[in-house]
């Protein structure tokens, strides 16, 4: 099989000659730059050279086009001192950084305070119809990735969200609030966000056969998700249902979330929006690829490897993988680790678990 009809089979429970073996979570950037003193190979320029270099499988090459802020911005540093930089990111949210280590934003400000600023913001950077969102060569991109046999998606991080896009627009707070003080309002973003999305796949499924739609969400912490499941079918059912028609009319057969945390509470109104994959699952907020493949047995999985085993040594990550392994004969789920790569993380850690993840999947 190739990686695509591996990837295919997997997430839709058909038959397969094995599962992916994905190295997808790339480390951070403090985390290359200490492998790079701990015999990192100089050719390897990029963690893509990694995973080739360890024969991985292609995970979904994601198709170029601007489905979020558009014209495309910049990020801009607008002040820094010896120890912090302050700086507007692509969708215009104010942030604080440090510099001595890579840390979660600061969120200073956000871009939408109310009705006006969202109108505003709305007809500046969120025309579904400019034409920059298709500028490019994705076209012939997606021609190389096809040949080559390689699941295509379309919509990846920090762009393509429901929920996602109210918080980067509202701040995470004031979007929670709004559900209660002002829904109209998140409705209205949710829709218009959804009809942008919509017409920027339509573009490109006329030129280019997808086989996953990709949402990020962010939508969960260790106590579950950030709203109710009723909230979830209320307000973002209906943008998933029109994300899943069209999927199904253009014959895209995956819908993935990217949600952090503990989704569990949230996955039953995702799956009837209409998502057959789900991912991370964060081990440190309390998932078990096992016990959520049993509970959910037509759900696709991605993730579920605790990445601080790499931190701690050859036979933690032996265990970590050996605590995953029924998952993979069991369900429909594709092992990773459960997001970046953090910098405590030494590159002989990484190598072991590349290594034996390698020879449990390909054995």
């Amino acid at each position: 099989m190739n990686d695509r009809e591996r990837f295919l089979a997997t997430v839709l429970g058909r038959p397969r000659d094995r599962c992916p073996y994905w190295l997808n979570w790339g480390p951070w950037e403090s985390t290359w730059q200490r492998w790079a003193g701990e015999g990192l190979p100089a050719e390897m320029k990029d963690f893509g050279d990694v995973g080739r270099h360890y024969g991985a499988d292609a995970a979904p090459a994601v198709v170029p086009v601007n489905c979020g802020p558009c014209p495309r911005r910049q990020r801009q540093v607008l002040e820094e001192d010896d120890d912090y930089f302050v700086w507007t990111d692509t969708w215009g949210i104010k942030r604080r950084n440090p510099k001595a280590n890579e840390s979660m934003s600061q969120f200073l400000e956000f871009p939408v305070k109310g009705w006006d600023d969202w109108r505003a913001y709305r007809d500046r950077w969120l025309n579904p119809d400019d034409p920059e969102r298709l500028a490019g060569d994705w076209r012939d991109q997606a021609k190389r990735w096809q040949a080559e046999g390689r699941p295509i998606q379309i919509g990846y991080y920090p762009d393509v969200g429901i929920f996602g896009s109210v918080r980067w627009l509202l701040g995470d707070e004031e979007c929670l609030l709004a559900f209660y003080t002002d829904p109209a309002l998140v409705r209205e973003i949710m829709n218009h966000v959804t009809d942008v999305y919509l017409a920027v796949f339509a573009a490109v499924a006329a030129e280019v056969r997808a086989d996953v739609i990709h949402i990020w969400e962010d939508m969960c912490g260790r106590q579950g998700p950030l709203i109710s499941p009723a909230f979830f079918d209320e307000f973002m059912g209906p943008c998933y249902r029109r994300i899943k028609a069209f999927a199904d009319a253009h014959d895209i057969q995956v819908i993935s979330v990217d949600t952090d945390g503990n989704p569990d509470l949230i996955i039953d109104p995702m799956m009837r929006g209409g998502v057959n994959l789900l991912y991370p699952f964060e081990v440190a907020a309390g998932c078990d690829v096992n016990a959520l493949g049993a509970k959910y047995p037509t759900l696709g999985m991605m993730g579920g490897i605790d990445k601080r085993a790499l931190a701690i040594g050859p036979e933690a990550i032996d265990a970590e993988l050996a605590r995953i392994a029924p998952a993979i004969e069991n369900c429909r789920y594709i092992p990773s680790l459960d997001h970046c790569i953090p910098d405590d993380v030494p590159w002989e850690g990484f190598c072991h678990y590349a290594e034996a993840l390698k020879k449990l999947v390909c054995k």
